[in-house]
């Protein structure tokens, strides 16, 4: 075990998702039409809008591979060339504490995390499977929410936060999750980046039509996060001879490793050409499990439009981005230069705990931050003191 002389904040910690997550709550009029579970060939499966969905391959959890089985692999770092199933490894009874908060509370206490952001692992890929329906895909996330607020809360002892999940596709139901959340304690949403289908078509999530929502968000201080996911994105890679859906972990390989579209990037992007930020001066927004790569390739491009548009900027908006954005790199990214890029103060750890691609240990993140000569003041800054600061509600 990694011992530190503080205790951490984890800003990408994971749940395996309770078997009624999705339906304890479904109101009843869209129960068929939302998530169920059936039996295919001897195995639960999930029905997704009548459809048998694969972003996880398990989405049971039970058995479940052990932590950080593949951080290796995410290294980059497979001499042997092993597949999925060797990479995985033994798999093992889900432990209490990826779905009870008080044995999750007591794993923190072993592992010297002081607090952490709570995210789902099957929610981040169920928006796009109900696009067809944005009644149902509304109703969806209205009952998990519900589920997330009875198992885990969205301040727990003030050390989980779960995160509830908000899709904007309703905005007047985007508004009043919001106001439920909040009247919760929540601290933090997460929502997946890329543009939002709604009854009037596809908008930018900086649309005027969302402003009620971004006003609510920016007075009461919340945080809200970006997450890596299913987006409108996989829609594209049809093109490509891929399907138009991610099957976790098969993202990991072949084209989907090469794919230059990020969903993430060009949502920033349009945020900042929008002056979404000096509209909302007070929003606070965070990325997590996305890496840092796309910072970099963004700033070359703000740099170049800044100085061939510049008057269509308030400022320059890599100014406002980093007064806006926290990003939650990679552990294996290039570390030193995103210190450069964006400051110590915008830089937050996330260890994907308990997940197979993330850190089994999650404390260990420090070796990586030394490794790129940061400071020990620094490793506290980005593995403490910046999580804490975004989990405190700062309103307007």
């Amino acid at each position: 075990m990694t011992e530190l002389d503080f205790q951490f904040f984890d800003c990408d910690n994971h749940y395996y998702e309770a078997l009624d997550a999705f339906t304890r709550h479904i109101e009843p009029e869209y129960r068929k039409r939302a998530i169920q579970w059936a039996q295919l060939d001897g195995k639960q499966r999930l029905l997704v809008g009548g459809k048998v969905n694969r972003f996880i391959p398990n989405p049971t959890f039970d058995p479940v591979a052990k932590p950080g089985a593949m951080d290796e692999y995410f290294r980059g770092r497979n001499p042997k060339s092993a597949d999925m199933n060797q990479l995985f490894g033994e798999l093992e009874p889900i432990p209490a504490a990826y779905r009870d908060r008080d044995a999750r509370l007591a794993l923190m206490d072993e592992q010297g995390m002081h607090g952490c952001i709570l995210l789902p692992t099957l929610g981040v890929g169920m928006e796009q499977a109900l696009l067809h329906d944005l009644d149902a895909l509304a109703a969806t996330f209205r009952a998990f929410n519900r589920w997330m607020d009875e198992d885990w809360g969205f301040a727990y002892r003030e050390r989980i936060f779960a995160a509830p999940y908000i899709t904007l596709c309703d905005p007047q139901n985007a508004v009043r999750e919001l106001e439920w959340a909040l009247e919760r304690d929540a601290r933090f949403i997460v929502m997946i980046p890329g543009p939002i289908a709604t009854a009037v078509g596809m908008k930018a999530p900086g649309d005027p039509m969302f402003d009620e929502f971004w006003q609510l968000a920016n007075d009461s201080g919340i945080t809200v996060t970006y997450h890596s996911g299913e987006t409108y994105y996989s829609k594209y890679l049809t093109a490509w001879g891929e399907a138009d859906y991610i099957m976790s972990f098969q993202s990991a390989i072949g084209f989907r490793t090469l794919f230059s579209g990020n969903a993430l990037q060009d949502t920033f992007a349009n945020f900042l050409l929008r002056g979404h930020f000096h509209k909302f001066p007070n929003l606070r927004m965070a990325s997590i499990e996305s890496g840092s790569e796309w910072v970099f390739h963004l700033y070359e491009k703000l740099t170049k439009a800044y100085g061939m548009i510049p008057h269509i900027y308030k400022e320059d908006p890599r100014e406002t981005f980093r007064r806006h954005v926290w990003v939650s790199p990679f552990y294996e990214d290039e570390l030193a230069s995103l210190l450069q890029l964006v400051g110590q103060d915008h830089i937050v750890m996330g260890s994907d705990f308990p997940h197979v691609e993330g850190l089994a240990v999650p404390a260990s993140y420090i070796k990586d931050l030394q490794n790129f000569d940061y400071t020990p003041e620094q490793c506290r800054i980005v593995m403490r003191d910046n999580g804490i600061e975004l989990s405190i509600r700062r309103p307007a």
